[in-house]
């Protein structure tokens, strides 16, 4: 999976995204949690929409993400006290005493394998102080089977455009990306294919008990209550 041509025009494909929810869920549990972090770590961070926006909501962020390309874009935004390191999440180093951590956009779909998973999981334990926050998304299975596998999208705007194949192979979504992308001489044509990982509910809460984590709580399409009926499903756990 690359990002290198993708990361081009990211920003734009996602205009739409619920940033503002994404960052009004996770302060509203802090609230429920009675939770007053002061750094927050967020793992799969991409162009640092969400990361940014907690910043400027007073939070000493740190945004990691595999692709440089990425981090690149999300750097170069503003100016900001928010930290851009480049490593995989499931192999993190040199992190500890975070108050919170958070991955958000269903990054977890991305690892497609469940000792990988595990690893993550460990990991971000490692990273957190004394009962420490964590905070994540998925798609839900039902989402994943009945609305996204089998599907193809497609989007036309006057400099770009792109037709997206999503298939199911097993237990994986298979998104497959045409991209056409204006240039001062016609269009540029790149190609990308990504992977995700359809995990049932009771996968990842087995994981997580495993590997350092109580559950909270679960949570489905930014609501507070709690239910796993939705599109996207939350977790909340505990460093324990």
């Amino acid at each position: 999976m690359s990002y290198e041509h993708l990361a081009e025009v990211y920003d734009r494909l996602m205009e739409d995204a619920p940033y503002e929810e994404w960052k009004n869920f996770f302060l509203s549990i802090l609230d429920r949690e009675n939770v007053r972090p002061e750094r927050v770590l967020e793992l799969g961070c991409g162009t640092g929409e969400i990361t940014h926006r907690l910043a400027h909501a007073g939070y000493r962020m740190t945004g990691v993400d595999l692709s440089p390309e990425m981090l690149s874009i999300a750097a170069a935004k503003e100016n900001s006290s928010v930290e851009w390191i480049q490593q995989d999440i499931t192999k993190l180093e040199g992190f500890s005493d975070y108050d919170a951590v958070i991955s958000f956009c269903d990054v977890v779909n991305y690892i497609t394998d469940s000792e990988a998973l595990a690893s993550m999981f460990h990991e971000t334990s490692r990273a957190l102080n004394e009962k420490g926050l964590f905070v994540f998304d998925v798609h839900s299975p039902a989402y994943a089977l009945e609305q996204l596998a089998g599907e193809t999208f497609a989007e036309v705007y006057d400099d770009l455009s792109y037709i997206w194949f999503c298939d199911r192979d097993g237990s994986d979504l298979i998104h497959d990306l045409t991209f056409f992308v204006q240039q001062e001489e016609g269009y540029k044509r790149f190609d990308e294919e990504h992977r995700q990982r359809i995990y049932q509910l009771e996968q990842i809460q087995e994981l997580l008990i495993n590997n350092g984590f109580a559950v909270s709580s679960v949570h489905s399409d930014f609501s507070l209550d709690e239910d796993t009926n939705g599109e996207r499903i939350f977790f909340v756990c505990r460093k324990v």
